[in-house]
């Protein structure tokens, strides 16, 4: 076989990309131009070369809707691409009726597409006798596909009725498994999707582009009788996070055969990519009727055209490479006692989600999921560097294949000045509540450490030994200057047992002698994220992080967004930031093969209430707030025994007799 890189397949550049009906066929944009007699659609073109150049260009007069403009342009530039011995640059196989690069077919007449079909007709097999048969004789060099389809699907009917009905009992398991399409869940609701650029963390999420509507791609042909998978183009009707609603082409106004699938699935490929492959491009048999000449056809959808970089699945298997690999060791909040760090392990990484098993767990079921960019986790030797609690490990030295990760793959913290004006113990703020994310609440800055890294308590409802205080960075988006909350009608949570209701920050400072921490100080950076009120998205229940879910962005406030776990009550709402590695685009789930947990069920949601309702929404000491759980959890919940709570108590700060003054200042 000759190198493909002097049959005109080489990889085309940026904005320059051509459909293979284009490429290989010299359909021109001047009827009075001869058109070649490439047989890419050999058999469902009936007309002469003169119509099909006539039909061409009368059917390329139309304009062609505008695109975004950095994804590649798909041309017809009159350029003719022919083989070294001048022949048509596609074949059909005599045996099994498919098209493909003629280059590319077994034996010198180029008359077979494998040693396989070559064998069996030429040693008169049973395949091969019986298509002599229903034939009348063996068919000849210049048969045409349209001729010999109707052969091939009857000697293909089995064969695809058994694919059919083995992909329709995969198709229905899926639904009773799982429950849930994302792409039914969308169309029945008409809901939007958060754009794959929101979520820079995420595959591609830095390099989407202009990947929108109306780019052409070619796919799978699912609406055809052959027994060997075959493509065909479809355009992308409609984006949601990686998932496309999809229409092959020729179908028009008929969304019948419309089907969603993931953009970044193995069989998606920019449009060019069958002619560089020797893939065969087929229409779909519901429409194989409606044009005579698919070659005119093609060149007026695809001129002018935008189709996905040709470079595409390698950017999006290298956007799935991840850095954390499992044995790496780790420091990690303890999710039993906030206020301390303990060493984890990687034991396995899904999407750049970690599983981390805590060192000292024998059975290694005591884990905690985040992810590898999160600001839970640091490299070994983070928090005796910064003055943080450690929970030292009774392994006194590494075990087998344990190695520390290198402290450059943990996520950076912005450089702060510590040496001027800074946070000081005893300043009043408003903080995320990482027991409640919910909730917004008063609370106090109990220790400053190196680094720019905070000590933060809740009022009201701290533990007496300071075990539920959590570690901040300053620039943290979850934590506000006082008034933030009223500013932005967002409820304050005040301290528990706090009477003098409504809270007055005002009144507070003074009755506690404190001071609020300088607006300044705080970061007031808000990205242009992207994200509206009503978009869907996949989201971690940060109360049990091993879960991700169905959710709905419901409000923003600034860099700030109230995610909904769609089908539960807005008392499981999560305050999350903009930039959250904790965020994904629809289909991140199955584009790394994690699961996901569907909306709610009305049952599950009234077993689940009564169960809080039980424990009177008693704080935890673990990453486990109103969590949401599997079926299968339920019962085990209700019959769970009482969980540690915190100890009430009042704020340690003392009052030093003197008031101050607080200015409500824009944040």
């Amino acid at each position: 076989m000759e190198n493909t890189k002097d049959l005109g397949f080489c990889k085309p550049p940026l904005r320059d990309v051509m459909i293979t009906a284009i490429k290989k066929q010299n359909i021109l944009h001047n009827p009075k131009e001869k058109a070649d007699s490439f047989g890419m659609f050999d058999g469902y073109d009936s007309c002469s070369e003169d119509t099909s150049s006539s039909s061409s260009s009368e059917e390329s007069e139309e304009e062609v809707a505008p695109l975004p403009s950095n994804l590649p342009i798909i041309k017809n530039n009159g350029q003719v691409y022919t083989y070294p011995d001048g022949k048509s640059g596609m074949a059909t196989c005599e045996m099994c009726g498919m098209v493909g690069v003629r280059d590319a077919f077994y034996s010198k007449t180029k008359r077979f597409c494998s040693v396989s079909c070559s064998r069996s007709y030429s040693s008169n097999s049973k395949k091969a006798s019986i298509l002599a048969r229903l034939q009348g004789k063996p068919p000849t060099k210049k048969a045409k596909v349209l001729q010999k389809q109707p052969l091939v699907a009857k000697l293909a009917a089995y064969a695809q009725y058994q694919a059919t009905l083995q992909n329709q009992a995969k198709t229905k398991a899926a639904i009773s498994v799982e429950g849930f399409s994302w792409g039914n869940y969308i169309n029945s609701n008409s809901f939007i999707a958060a754009p794959v650029a929101c979520f820079k963390h995420a595959p591609m999420g830095t390099c989407w582009g202009d990947i929108s509507e109306n780019v052409r791609i070619e796919v799978p042909n699912t609406d055809c009788s052959l027994p060997t998978k075959v493509f065909w183009i479809a355009g992308i009707i409609k984006l949601a996070g990686y998932n496309a609603l999809l229409r092959y082409e020729g179908f028009e106004n008929d969304s019948s055969l419309d089907f969603w699938c993931n953009i970044c699935g193995s069989d998606i490929h920019p449009v060019g990519w069958c002619a560089a492959s020797g893939k065969p491009l087929v229409p779909p048999r519901t429409v194989q009727h409606k044009y005579t000449n698919w070659k005119a056809f093609l060149v007026k959808r695809l001129t002018g055209a935008k189709t996905l970089p040709p470079d595409f699945s390698q950017k999006v298997s290298e956007s799935m490479q991840y850095p954390f690999k499992p044995c790496m060791r780790v420091e990690v909040v303890d999710k039993r006692h906030l206020c301390r760090t303990r060493v984890a392990v990687v034991e396995s990484v899904i999407g750049g989600r970690l599983r981390l098993v805590y060192e000292e767990s024998e059975d290694r079921t005591d884990d905690f999921w985040c992810h590898m960019h999160s600001p839970l986790i640091h490299h070994i030797g983070w928090s005796r560097s910064i003055g943080h609690r450690f929970k030292r490990s009774d392994i006194t030295k590494k075990q087998d294949g344990h190695f520390d990760t290198p402290p450059h793959l943990f996520a950076k913290v912005k450089e702060v000045d510590q040496s001027g004006e800074w946070f000081k113990e005893g300043m009043k703020l408003e903080a995320i509540d990482p027991l409640n994310l919910s909730t917004i609440c008063v609370a106090t800055i109990r220790k400053v450490l190196a680094d720019g890294f905070l000590m933060i308590g809740i009022d009201g409802s701290e533990a007496a030994d300071g075990s539920d205080w959590f570690c901040y960075h300053a620039t943290s988006p979850s934590i506000f200057p006082v008034g933030f909350c009223e500013i932005n009608m967002i409820e304050l949570t005040p301290p528990r047992g706090y009477t003098k209701l409504p809270f007055k920050w005002f009144d507070y400072l003074r009755e506690t002698g404190s001071i609020a921490a300088p607006v300044k100080l705080f970061n007031k950076d808000v990205p242009n994220h992207g994200f509206r009120v009503g978009m869907k998205l996949e989201a971690v229940d940060l109360m049990e992080p091993r879960l991700i879910c169905v959710a709905t962005v419901t409000r923003i406030i600034h860099r700030l967004l109230r995610i909904h776990f769609d089908g539960w009550e807005e008392e499981y709402d999560q305050w999350v930031d903009c930039e959250s590695p904790d965020l994904y685009p629809v289909g991140w789930c199955q584009l790394t093969g994690y699961q996901l947990q569907p909306p709610a069920s009305q049952s599950s949601r009234e077993s689940q209430s009564a169960s809080s309702k039980q424990k009177k929404k008693a704080k935890s000491q673990q990453y486990k707030g109103h969590k949401k759980m599997t079926t299968s959890q339920l019962k085990e919940e209700l019959l769970d025994g009482e969980e540690y709570s915190f100890l009430q108590g009042a704020s340690d700060q003392e009052s030093n007799g003197s008031a101050t003054v607080y200015i409500k200042q824009e944040p």
